[in-house]
C-alpha cells in the first residue's frame, strides 16, 4: 500500500480480526498508520507496506448505520479530499450527505459478497479444509450410529440396540430395567452422549442417590468425556453466597448436573431451584425406589415428575 491510500478519517477494516469493527485512521506517521477501533475500544498501529487492512466502500444500494443508529440506504458515492461522502436517505426521505467519519463502528461482514467487496480474501488451503471439515461433518451426521461411537466401552449389543431406539426419539421416556450387571449405566450414558452430540439436548440432570454420586460422574468423565458438576449442599450454599444477595440459582451454573436425591428432597429452596432451572433430559438412577401408590406418593416420586414437567 502507498501512504498516499490513507487520509485521516478514513474507515478501514482488519482482515486478520473482523471482530475489531470499522476502524477509523487516527494517525499517518512515516510509514506507519494508526487506527482507532471504537467497536472494540482499541488502537492498533500497522506499517503500511504490509497493512492487513481493507478499504470499506459501501456500493449503492447498500445499508449503512450512523454512529447515532440511523439506518439509510446508499444512492450515491462521491470522493471528496480523500473521503468518501455517502448520498443516503431512509425509504424515500430526502437524499443527505454522510461523511464516512460518521459511520457506525459496529459492522457485520460476514456474508460472502461483504467479504468479497471489502477485500478479505483467504487462500485456497483455507478454504479445502473447511471443505474437508463439512464433508466429514456431513458423513458423521448421516451415520446410522452417530452419538453412539467413541465411548471407552465394549459395544454390547443389546446396549447399543436399546441406546438406539431411545436416544433417536425426540423426548425419550424410558424405563431402563436390565437385570443388575447388564450395564444400565452405560445404557443411560450412551443415549445421554447421543442426545448432547446431535443438538436434542443441552442441559441434564441426573438424579441418584449419594453412595453413587462419585461413580457417576467418573463413569460419564471416563467413558463419555462428560463433565459432569456435582450440586450438593456445600456447593449449593456457597454458590448462594456469592451472588452477593442477588437472586441467582446455582442449577443455572453449569448445563451437567449431577445431585443427590436426598438433597433435593430435604432442601426445600434447592428443590425449587433445580425445578426452576429447566432441563432437557432429567436421568433418575435407582428409580425402583421412587414409590407410587393410589394411597401415598413417595417425595423422591413427586421430585421426580416436577422435575420432568
Amino acid at each position: 500500500m502507498e501512504a498516499t491510500e490513507f487520509q485521516i478519517g478514513q474507515r478501514w477494516v482488519s482482515h486478520n480480526d473482523t471482530a475489531l469493527g470499522l476502524g477509523i485512521v487516527t494517525d499517518i506517521s512515516g510509514r506507519r498508520v494508526t487506527l482507532g477501533f471504537p467497536a472494540a475500544d482499541e488502537e492498533r498501529t500497522y506499517a503500511m507496506d504490509n497493512a492487513p487492512l481493507s478499504r470499506i466502500i459501501f456500493q449503492i444500494g447498500e445499508e449503512i448505520e450512523t454512529f447515532d443508529g440511523e439506518r439509510l440506504t446508499v444512492r450515491a458515492v462521491e470522493e471528496i479530499a480523500g473521503l468518501l461522502m455517502y448520498h443516503a436517505d431512509a425509504g424515500g426521505e430526502t437524499l443527505r450527505k454522510v461523511s464516512e467519519v460518521r459511520l457506525s463502528s459496529r459492522v457485520n461482514f460476514s456474508a460472502p459478497h461483504q467479504r468479497l467487496f471489502a477485500g478479505q480474501f483467504e487462500r485456497n488451503g483455507a478454504f479445502r479444509l473447511r471443505m474437508a471439515t463439512r464433508q466429514h461433518q456431513s458423513r458423521l451426521r448421516s451415520s446410522p450410529v452417530q452419538g453412539l461411537i467413541g465411548a471407552r466401552t465394549r459395544h454390547l449389543p443389546h446396549q447399543v440396540y436399546i441406546a438406539h431406539e431411545v436416544a433417536r426419539r425426540h423426548a425419550p421416556r424410558v424405563l431402563l430395567a436390565d437385570e443388575v450387571g447388564l450395564g444400565k449405566t452405560i445404557e443411560a450414558g450412551l443415549i445421554l452422549h447421543y442426545q448432547l452430540h446431535t443438538g436434542h439436548a443441552s442441559r441434564v440432570l441426573v438424579l441418584v442417590p449419594d453412595s453413587l454420586i462419585h461413580q457417576w460422574l467418573v463413569e460419564m468423565l471416563r467413558r463419555f468425556n462428560l463433565r459432569f458438576a456435582i450440586i450438593d449442599d456445600s456447593r449449593y450454599e456457597a454458590q448462594l453466597e456469592d451472588d452477593s444477595g442477588a437472586a441467582g440459582n446455582p442449577f443455572e451454573e453449569a448445563q451437567l448436573v449431577i445431585c443427590s436425591q436426598d438433597f433435593l428432597t430435604s432442601d426445600p429452596q434447592a428443590r425449587e431451584d433445580a425445578i426452576a432451572a429447566g432441563w432437557d433430559l432429567l436421568v433418575v438412577d435407582e428409580a425402583h425406589h421412587l414409590t407410587w401408590s393410589p394411597d401415598e406418593v413417595s417425595e423422591e416420586y413427586r421430585l421426580g415428575g416436577s422435575l420432568a414437567g
